[in-house]
């Protein structure tokens, strides 16, 4: 499953697009997202367009938040559901010393046995259970 920053390189088809694409066929890996990287990555881009004059100072920030909703359909994203909620309860009670966004992220990979392609070890090597590679780097 990609985190949010090696879904960014994905869909940026330059080259670090190219080398995910590579490494997850020499693997046969399927490339897979969460439901949470959608929800980052929208925030992100309505964010940027409200920081803008409403009218063409917007028109960048529009077109590439609609490139992203255009890319989240070509992978499939997995969910939040009840088994992925339990998981997150029980690190949460752990009390695991990362971000909440990146605690669900960690929860859906476990309740769905994938490893977890990120920039972001340092974090996510704290939760029990997870496997992280990075593959940008």
């Amino acid at each position: 499953m990609l985190d949010t920053n090696h879904y960014v390189a994905l869909a940026s088809d330059g080259a670090m697009s190219a080398r995910l694409r590579q490494r997850a066929a020499g693997r046969g890996a399927d490339l897979v997202i969460s439901v949470i990287t959608p929800q980052e990555i929208t925030q992100g881009w309505l964010a940027a367009i409200n920081r803008q004059s409403a009218g063409r100072d917007q028109i960048y920030a529009y077109h590439r938040f609609l490139h992203s909703l255009l890319g989240f359909p070509k992978l499939t994203i997995l969910p939040f559901d009840e088994n992925a909620a339990d998981r997150f309860a029980s690190l949460q009670q752990q009390r695991i010393r990362i971000g909440t966004m990146d605690l669900k992220i960690a929860a859906i990979c476990i309740a769905h046995d994938t490893a977890l392609l990120t920039r972001n070890l340092v974090d996510f090597e704290k939760v029990p259970g997870l496997r992280a590679e990075n593959w940008l780097d």
